[in-house]
């Protein structure tokens, strides 16, 4: 099992396409790369943390490899945006892929070499490759939110799905 861990705006919307890949353990909606222990939803969301919302997902190297994920991940963001994803901002809903292992710092960063030379965004890409810090699980209600809630998450997850259908389709 290998872990990976990634923030692209809301953890809501960033669980299904990962918890669909084959291979996936297991998809939890947490807090990382902040400054305070044990952080509350509403303190992240108070900007007072620094943690941003991200996803911890455990799986399988055996049947997906981290490579695969980053790719996947490129393809559930906007990575021009440093400042939020889609209607989520502020710098708790930044983009990060955290890595837990030089290895896979350095499949990050020649991902993203690669997409920005693709020419797919005119403008840079600012997604940030930091080192995982401490994952703080969110409450349970944010847990598989969009099995848990479809009609919110699909209202929340709109934009999103548009800029994915126009950007990566």
């Amino acid at each position: 099992m290998e872990r990976a861990i990634f923030a692209g705006g809301c953890f809501w919307c960033m669980v299904q396409p990962f918890e669909e890949q084959e291979g996936i353990l297991s998809v939890r909606s947490g807090y990382t790369g902040g400054y305070v222990e044990n952080p509350t939803y509403e303190e992240v969301c108070s900007h007072t943390t620094g943690h941003t919302e991200a996803v911890e997902i455990i799986f399988d190297e055996n049947q997906v490899s981290y490579e695969e994920l980053v790719e996947l991940y490129w393809a559930q963001t906007d990575p021009t945006d440093a400042f939020g994803q889609f209607e989520d901002r502020g710098d708790n809903y930044r983009p990060v892929i955290f890595y837990t292992t030089d290895e896979q710092k350095a499949i990050a960063e020649k991902s993203k070499a690669n997409l920005a030379a693709s020419g797919r965004f005119e403008a840079p890409i600012v997604t940030s490759i930091e080192p995982a810090q401490t994952f703080y699980l969110a409450e349970d209600y944010h847990q598989e939110f969009y099995k848990k809630n479809p009609e919110r998450y699909a209202q929340s997850s709109r934009l999103r799905h548009r800029f994915l259908e126009e950007h990566w389709q």
